[in-house]
């Protein structure tokens, strides 16, 4: 007989040999493996919990201060007479070798700066030539393309010489955008034209960054050293590194409703500070202007409205078309005449502007006029 338990028992192909049960003696096949040495697994414990125990630091005890020079080396050719600002020039032997792959740029330029480029574009051509760079005019497409050679010896040139078809596509004179292949120039086109929403608004602020007559342009030109030049939704800049950054401030702040005039006040006391050697490491905040926004609202007249007396009655309505052509008889005539009628008013008032119209045309003859 099988004992009670018999039917819960796995068969034997699903269990290890060592855990299978016989039916008849109820005992493993196999003896079961050596037991696991716990005894010495708790003496290493022990002993490695000995050995690593550290005794915990008091809260009151001081954290050593961080050594933040920990990775820093000595730099011998790191001297204090050492001019870090300062821009060193590009000399022809300085790269030994060519340049191992070709960089190229191309930009497109507007329809009407065709007949201009293709007039200088040998002036061009030549300018970038002494400078080992390649570069060709397509008409067709309407693009200025400039590439290195095998023989550019300057890595950064063909940045600059990017700058440069980005400076004339923005109407710049050719003579002036060549400036920018010098190692002091550099050039920065700030695009006005997502500043401001509106679109009058928008030409009201960019009239008042060129000012009278160009008037606030010339003086911010010569306050930052930079030529700029305002055209459609772009101003284009040229310059040293700083006084493109203060060119580019006073033009999007003009646009956020800032008057030039307050920036370049700031300018003028900032170009003053500079001379003296002693305020070179002070803070200049306390000598420069500060001029605070002030919405002034201006006070309308208050209107008093008069009281109307009160009536119970409504008031009358309107007199309709057909009420007014009853009172004049006119809409017993015959639709015919009335649209005659209609077309003959209409003509004698045409008459009558035209008439007014020609006299105020013919004040500007008169001598008395003036």
């Amino acid at each position: 007989t099988q004992p009670p338990h018999s039917r819960y028992l796995l068969p034997r192909g699903n269990l290890p040999p060592h855990l299978c049960i016989s039916r008849q003696t109820h005992l493993p096949l196999h003896p079961p493996p050596s037991p696991f040495p716990f005894p010495l697994l708790v003496e290493f414990l022990q002993n490695h919990q000995a050995s690593s125990h550290r005794p915990p630091m008091s809260s009151s005890s001081p954290k050593p201060p961080k050594n933040h020079k920990k990775y820093r080396k000595d730099k011998p050719w790191d001297t204090p007479d050492i001019d870090h600002w300062s821009q060193a020039s590009w000399k022809a032997g300085d790269m030994s070798g060519s340049l191992l792959e070709e960089s190229s740029f191309a930009t497109l330029f507007p329809k009407y700066r065709e007949a201009y480029l293709r007039e200088t574009w040998p002036l061009v051509t030549r300018a970038l030539s002494s400078h080992n760079i390649a570069c060709s005019l397509d008409l067709l497409e309407g693009s200025m393309t400039v590439r290195t050679t095998l023989k550019t010896s300057d890595p950064f040139i063909i940045l600059k010489a990017r700058d440069l078809i980005k400076l004339l596509a923005r109407s710049i004179p050719a003579e002036q955008a060549m400036k920018v292949l010098r190692d002091d120039v550099q050039c920065d086109v700030v695009k006005i034209g997502g500043l401001v929403r509106n679109k009058e608004r928008f030409v009201k602020r960019r009239q008042r960054l060129v000012g009278p007559d160009g008037a606030t342009l010339k003086a911010l030109e010569l306050l930052t050293d930079c030529y700029i030049l305002v055209q459609g939704n772009t101003v284009s800049c040229m310059g040293p590194y700083q006084g493109l950054k203060e060119a580019r401030r006073v033009i999007v702040e003009c646009f956020e409703n800032v008057h030039p005039v307050y920036n370049i006040k700031r300018l003028m006391v900032k170009r003053e500070l500079r001379k003296d050697p002693k305020l070179a490491g002070e803070d200049w905040e306390r000598f420069l202007p500060s001029f605070k926004k002030k919405n002034v609202k201006t006070k309308k007249p208050r209107v008093v409205a008069k009281k109307k007396e009160y009536t119970p009655f409504p008031p009358a309505p309107a007199r309709s078309k057909v009420d007014l052509q009853l009172d004049s008889g006119e809409y017993f005539v015959d639709a015919k005449e009335r649209e005659r009628r209609r077309k003959a008013e209409k003509r004698e008032k045409a008459k009558d502007n035209a008439g007014r119209k020609r006299k105020e045309r013919e004040v500007i003859y008169d001598p008395a006029y003036e």
